[in-house]
């Protein structure tokens, strides 16, 4: 069960009224946090979230609904069953299958897929991208893959922490696993002026390589994605990457990131991969901006050097595949890549080329749960 501990029992005295400012100064911990609504402070290293997943609590965590496709035009629908996201002996298993077990062939095709539901848990959550309806016609099918997103948007939130979470990755092609943290107001403007938190992202591919690196299975990474838009993002100057040759398929380990008003840093089993000490002139000087992007005005001038990354953030887990983006048309596959990121059919030859990529994912062993991304655990602590 989901266990959010925050401060003493005798220290009820942290909750904020509403519009007033959250006085901390008699805690030794520059985290916060927001929990059902309390906003609350903390001293160093008190365990402020703790999720053992001995099931899925609704208290904490929603279900994303939706075929949005996260802004790449990805190949799953996200939705909230059983068959997707489910435990068992205190491991959460996020598992994609096919759309068409459920509703058939023929309605990929040509079937209208509404997510609108008519219940508080059954509503579609991002209308993006046509996410919440869409009719398959023609090369415009319906998003073959189904899967799972679990956010803690508006129940969970946090500014400054360690977070650990004990995972074991997925195999399988085109499939993209991802543990995040994304703001949860919108303080300095659209994504990504507000900062994202990627603490681990992989593709499942056994032995996809780009220029004789392995970065499939045997890779993952981590990212802080900021800037005023897509365009000026500067993810690579804050991106990471681990490659173990046995992959991280395997076996469970333990994704790890410390977050403090000074520095930002990324660990897998206690292993340092990467950081970013904030400069005086804080993300818009380490991003390079004035250089790379010469006119375009500071958005987080004038507030802490860890801007965006000063801000509530929620958590993120969720199970994708495919997209135009994350897989490279350059990358050599063992059976190659069956869609090109800039086709406006990619779904579609994604789908069409099921024969090539749906063995590797093992559905007929293990309950298809090669295939799956299974968290036996995510704790925060307040640094």
């Amino acid at each position: 069960m989901v266990r959010v501990l925050i401060c003493l029992a005798l220290a009820i005295a942290c909750q904020l009224g509403s519009g007033k400012k959250l006085d901390c100064s008699e805690y030794t911990s520059p985290s916060t946090s927001t929990y059902l609504g309390e906003r609350r402070c903390h001293n160093s290293g008190d365990l402020i979230f703790e999720d053992e997943f001995d099931e899925i609590d609704f208290d904490v965590w929603d279900h994303e609904i939706t075929m949005a496709g996260g802004g790449n035009w990805e190949f799953q629908v996200y939705w909230n069953n059983r068959t997707n996201s489910y435990t068992r002996d205190s491991v959460l298993y996020l598992k994609p299958t096919l759309t068409s077990d459920r509703f058939g062939e023929e309605f990929v095709k040509t079937g209208m897929l509404d997510l609108w539901g008519g219940q508080p848990g059954d509503l579609c959550t991002n209308p993006q991208f046509y996410g919440c309806m869409r009719v398959g016609s023609g090369n415009n099918i319906l998003n073959p893959i189904a899967s799972a997103r679990l956010r803690t948007a508006n129940k969970f939130g946090v500014t400054y922490g360690r977070f650990e979470a004990r995972a074991q990755l997925p195999a399988g092609d085109w499939i993209w696993p991802a543990i995040w943290l994304l703001p949860l107001r919108e303080a300095y403007g659209l994504w990504p002026s507000s900062g994202e938190i990627d603490i681990m992202e992989s593709r499942g591919n056994r032995g996809l390589t780009l220029d004789g690196v392995n970065i499939g299975v045997e890779q993952y990474g981590a990212t802080l994605q900021y800037g005023l838009d897509v365009q000026t993002n500067e993810w690579a100057k804050a991106h990471w990457v681990k490659n173990n040759p046995d992959g991280f398929d395997k076996d469970f380990h333990l994704y790890q990131c410390e977050w403090t008003p000074d520095y930002m840093a990324f660990f897998i089993d206690d292993e340092e991969i990467g950081r970013v000490t904030y400069p005086e002139g804080g993300m818009w000087e380490h991003g390079e901006f004035e250089t790379d992007w010469p006119g375009l005005q500071n958005p987080w001038e004038g507030h802490h050097k860890s801007a965006p990354f000063d801000r509530e953030h929620f958590l993120i887990l969720n199970v994708a595949v495919g997209g135009t983006g994350y897989f490279p048309d350059t990358a050599t596959n063992a059976n190659g890549k069956p869609w090109m990121n800039t086709s406006p059919q990619a779904s579609f030859d994604f789908w069409q080329a099921k024969s090539s990529w749906y063995p590797t994912w093992n559905p007929e062993e293990n309950n298809g749960e090669d295939a799956a991304m299974k968290i036996d655990y995510i704790k925060v602590w307040a640094v």
